[in-house]
């Protein structure tokens, strides 16, 4: 049977901070909720630590149930409770805590290309949606800058709908990131306004699309690509956000393979 807490419980501290970067770090768990990505979550077979829901919540969903009926922990909280450890305007009512599972950045390089590289990109609708379009458009590997946003943030892993569950991940800076793609023959492409090349041109894997912060740009980072690239644009708009140039550029290398057989 599912276990009652108090809204004052140990817990659920331990939950809310989850919600923080160093939290998270420090426990090597992530918070994340709904029905939706708790079945995007098992669906990829990611491990499910605990779970917390209001009674209405585990009456009306199924999964709750047999997800304790298979071992997971499982408390029921009141709203109030569960508001607290939510970062939603309005909860659903369930969170679930999950195990991080990242990559060391060298053994993802080396698992092949292509993949995408985030260089501290830091909106969690950027990130959000540069996961989804990743997963979309055939890079199945992503590696995030250790100064940027990490992959779980719970406004990350509600934007990626579900493709951090599925994608493989690791954190890095740019220098171990710069040092793992040369030693396993990858080629990273950043992603510049000032790029000299598009990005069809230059799509000969093995490789990775390197893009970078929404305010300062690629930064260091350029200084471990092997190219910049860009993105042709008319009018009178002097860049696009980070999540829809880095889409375009993904949908585009996607394009490229396709056309040259290398997919």
């Amino acid at each position: 049977m599912a276990s009652r807490l108090g809204r004052h419980a140990q817990r659920l501290s331990q939950v809310r901070a989850l919600r923080t970067v160093k939290g998270r770090r420090a426990a090597r768990r992530f918070v994340f909720e709904g029905e939706t990505l708790l079945g995007e979550a098992r669906a990829a077979r990611c491990p499910i630590e605990e779970l917390y829901a209001t009674q209405a919540a585990y009456d009306a969903v199924p999964a709750l149930r047999e997800l304790e009926e298979t071992g997971t922990p499982t408390f029921i909280v009141d709203p109030a409770a569960a508001a607290s450890i939510s970062d939603l305007t309005t909860p659903s009512g369930i969170a679930a805590i999950a195990p991080f599972r990242l990559m060391a950045v060298d053994e993802l390089v080396r698992c092949g290309s292509p993949l995408l590289v985030l260089a501290d990109v830091n909106d969690p609708a950027n990130v959000g949606t540069l996961l989804r379009s990743a997963e979309a458009f055939g890079c199945p590997r992503v590696v995030f800058g250790s100064l940027g946003l990490d992959p779980y943030h719970p406004k990350v892993v509600r934007g990626s709908m579900g493709a951090v569950f599925r994608l493989a991940l690791a954190v890095s800076d740019a220098e171990a990131i710069g040092r793992a793609a040369s030693a396993a023959g990858v080629r990273l492409l950043g992603l510049a306004t000032e790029g000299s090349s598009l990005i069809a041109d230059s799509w000969e894997p093995p490789l990775g699309l390197v893009v970078g912060n929404e305010r300062h740009g690629l930064g260091r980072w350029a200084d471990h690509c092997d190219g910049l690239v860009a993105i042709p644009m008319t009018g009178r708009a002097e860049s696009l956000s980070a999540g829809v140039a880095g889409s375009i550029a993904l949908y585009e290398a996607q394009r490229a393979a396709l056309v040259k057989g290398v997919v």
